[in-house]
């Protein structure tokens, strides 16, 4: 008997059992190796569009693999295809279906066709958005391309361990964990440990102690730059010692292996794991002696910049070569002195490695007919159309040949029907049979189904859209009971920490002080230090803390300082936050709230108002601009009835302002898309949100004065925006828009403009040219004189209103200037 440490458990494990796990092994190396190889000519021939694949990574994934529990969790990188083939959770038919970029999600589970192949992912939610029992599936976290774009997220999902772990309150959600039992696997490659987010997501996970395995992967390349122009000491296990925790420090336990021992590996990933899961210490597995034999990806050769040397090394130490020869020359003697083997013969792999083979051919061919095939159904319906239409336009011979066109192609795609249709409805806009009608409803139905296959999951669809939720007004006592504002905040987060034992908030100067608007005053103390926490300065990784929390079924706050500094944290937002939804076709959802605070800062690094460039970079997010504490806190309420990420942005300035405490807190809520009418008027609507709104109330005022009746809009919801159509109703009735804003020109305010204006058809009613009043177009100066001058005041909204209704009305409106 051997004692076996080649597998999963410690357990005794026969020859005969051990044989089988090691040739299995091989075979799913060498499956995942084919499927590289025939991906690489698919991509050459065209029936794909791009490749990059996991060649020369196969035998530390096994390894990987083996010690990889169900509950666990992946955030990796695009060269794990063996990985999840050894976990079950990849076929080599789903492998091309990937590579096809099919929109079948039952056949491309991965995202449906809308990432390219090898960006992995396992369904988190069932059909309805609820949550599976994660404890009980291996899960991948949706992958992403942005290189070390997968390292916040993997720190959050490891924190949810140590929170399920050691906060009572949530010990009872056993479908998200088993007792913090649960470790995040991280994989990146070697070169893109070179960027920033990598070093802040290990300091961080240093920091937290999390049960978190790093894998590099290390081949001594990045794309076709060698280690020695990306790491200091082309290694970074050596530059990353000052980690390794000892008998008095906390740190990293951090392991060295070749990535051709496929003994060495599998001990090694043992341990680390045991360490992770028992300890809740992050380990650092450093693989190196890797290779990647086709070079980076389809897009060019390695040929170019490996010398003959290096690719001989490659060769020769190749992983599934190395695994290939260690299985040949295998023996142990019994004490009987009887020879065990894992094969007789050569010929014995050699068979083994022909049925990969096979197994792989046939894998292609059924995914690219179930691919292609799918088309041409679709290709035929429409051929058939186009010629019934043919035979009744006058425009007959341009319609045959759209037809003859498309019906010629071997390997059609929806592109090219909708071409043929759409231009041969061209040809008959002006004549009228019932064939034409059917053309026209094809194109429609072709279109529709489309949005479904490549638009769809943008924002949560089911019953928990945060669009679902209804409006609960606040509530106040008959005796008025102002305070500041920022109690309004404390004690509506108050209410929702005793009401949702999932939340976590945390952020710098968040637990201990309780931010430095006090907003979270005291309630550390109250509820602890896992629930309300600080957090180092460092904002990428609190968004990925955040959704790694939220992917695992908790409600993670996470507090962004200052809106300016969202910048540093806004690649993880629109990369990774904002597409998971829908890049993971609905699959997987990380419903995290963003707190942040801004509007009329002042100086360049607190300007408070790059709004325009956060709208653009986030859909598929909400993005809400309340302009009171008892707004915002509605805002939280909402969200946590939902289950969609959102950013919420306070007033800066409006925490020592005074606002009447609700009696309903943490129920009350304010809707998410809908705009208020603060102030009827029937000269000009404006339209504003945040700190600027209080600016255009006060300067309303000013404008009764001189007869000009102002209507007053608050957006509170720039993403979504305006719903109702409120905007519209208001222009129909003054026929004159002013949008008033604090980000640049062409910002916010410009697709406010659009919104109201092509998409609520707001030009209809128009009898003056619409404006808009921004900052200016640099940031702003420092000081008050700084602000007034680049920002906009009340003089020049007055002004502005002034020189609108000058133009409508000369006589009654004098220039001013």
């Amino acid at each position: 008997m051997l004692q076996k440490t080649l597998s999963k458990s410690n357990t005794e494990l026969s020859f005969e059992d051990f044989k089988a796990e090691v040739l299995n092994d091989y075979k799913i190396a060498k499956i995942s190796r084919e499927c590289s190889l025939l991906g690489r000519r698919e991509v050459l021939t065209g029936k794909a569009k791009f490749g990059i694949f996991g060649d020369g990574k196969e035998v530390p994934q096994l390894a990987m693999a083996k010690a990889f529990k169900k509950g666990d969790f992946r955030s990796g990188y695009y060269r794990d295809q063996t990985f999840m083939m050894a976990i079950g959770e990849l076929t080599a038919q789903q492998f091309f279906a990937g590579l096809y970029a099919h929109t079948n999600i039952e056949l491309e589970p991965m995202s449906a066709g809308r990432q390219m192949g090898g960006h992995f992912a396992t369904h988190s939610l069932n059909e309805d958005g609820s949550w599976k029992n994660l404890t009980q599936q291996y899960n991948s976290s949706s992958d992403i391309s942005p290189t070390a774009g997968q390292m916040p997220r993997l720190l959050g999902l490891a924190q949810a361990s140590k929170i399920y772990r050691n906060e009572k309150s949530v010990q009872n959600k056993t479908n998200f964990s088993n007792q913090g039992n649960e470790v995040a696997w991280g994989t990146i490659g070697n070169a893109s440990t070179s960027e920033g987010l990598f070093f802040e997501t290990i300091n961080a996970a240093g920091v937290l102690q999390v049960p978190m395995v790093m894998n590099v992967w290390d081949d001594e390349y990045g794309i076709s730059v060698h280690a020695k122009h990306q790491t200091t000491k082309e290694n970074i296990s050596e530059i990353l010692k000052g980690f390794q925790r000892d008998n008095k420090n906390n740190g990293y336990e951090i392991f060295v292996v070749k990535g051709w021992d496929y003994v060495q590996l599998i001990d090694v990933y043992n341990k680390a794991a045991k360490i992770a899961r028992e300890e809740h210490v992050p380990v650092l597995i450093h693989v190196k002696e890797l290779t990647q034999p086709q070079g980076h990806s389809t897009s060019g050769s390695h040929e170019r910049y490996k010398d003959k040397e290096r690719l001989q090394w490659e060769k020769e130490h190749d992983c599934i070569t190395k695994m290939r020869k260690w299985i040949l020359e295998f023996e142990l003697e019994t004490e009987s002195g009887d020879i065990l083997r894992f094969v007789d013969s050569e010929e014995d792999i050699l068979l083994l490695e022909k049925e990969a083979k096979k197994i792989v051919t046939t894998a292609k061919r059924n995914a690219w007919n179930a691919f292609n095939n799918e088309i041409k159904e679709e290709a035929v319906v429409a051929v058939k159309l186009l010629e019934r239409v043919a035979s009744k336009s006058k425009n007959s011979v341009f319609i045959d040949k759209l037809k003859t066109d498309l019906e010629k192609l071997v390997e059609p795609i929806r592109k090219d029907i909708l071409i043929a249709t759409r231009k041969a409805l061209r040809y008959i806009s002006d004549e009228d049979f019932s064939e034409k009608t059917e053309l026209q409803k094809f194109i429609k139905a072709t279109i529709e189904d489309a949005a479904h296959k490549y638009s769809s999951f943008l924002h949560s669809e089911n019953n928990e859209s945060a669009l679902n939720v209804v409006e609960n007004k606040p509530s106040y006592s008959q005796n008025k009971n102002l305070v500041d504002a920022r109690i309004v905040m404390r004690d509506n987060f108050d209410a929702i920490l005793n009401k949702h034992p999932e939340v976590v908030i945390f952020g710098e100067d968040a637990g201990y002080i309780g931010d430095v608007n006090q907003g979270l005053e005291g309630l550390q103390e109250k509820y602890g230090d896992i629930r309300i926490s600080d957090t180092g300065i460092r904002e990428a990784t609190i968004i990925g803390q955040g959704i790694g929390l939220a992917m695992r079924g908790l409600r993670p706050i996470a507090e962004i300082q200052y809106l300016d500094y969202l910048l540093y944290a806004l690649q993880i937002m629109s990369d990774d936050l904002a597409t998971l939804h829908y890049r993971s076709f609905g699959k997987q959802k990380a419903p995290l709230i963003i707190r942040t605070r801004g509007h009329r800062l002042e100086g360049i690094w607190h300007a408070g108002s790059p709004m325009g460039g956060i709208i653009n970079n986030v859909r598929g997010m909400h993005v809400l601009v309340p302009r009171n504490m008892t707004k915002a806190a509605g805002f939280y309420n909402t969200l946590l009835q939902a289950d969609e990420p959102a950013l919420v942005i306070e007033c800066l300035n409006g925490y020592r302002l005074k606002e009447e405490l609700p009696t309903n807190l943490g129920d009350f809520k304010t809707p998410i898309g809908l705009t208020e009418t603060i102030k009827e008027g029937k000269d000009i609507t404006i339209v504003s949100y945040g700190s600027t709104l209080r600016i255009v109330e006060e300067t309303a005022k000013e404008l009764l004065q001189v007869g000009i009746d102002a209507e007053i809009i608050d957006a509170q919801s720039l993403l979504p925006f305006d719903l109702n159509h409120d905007c519209v109703k208001s222009l129909a009735k003054t026929n004159k828009l002013l949008i008033v804003d604090e980000d640049v020109p062409g910002g916010a305010s410009a697709y406010i403009l659009q919104e109201i204006l092509e998409k609520q058809n707001g030009y209809e009613y128009l009898d003056s040219k619409p404006a808009t009043l921004t900052s200016k177009a640099h940031r702003p100066a420092y000081g008050t004189d700084g602000d007034y001058f680049s920002k906009p005041s009340a003089e020049d909204i007055f002004e502005k209103v002034y020189e609108i209704m000058h133009e409508s009305n000369p006589t009654k409106f004098k220039s001013l200037y």
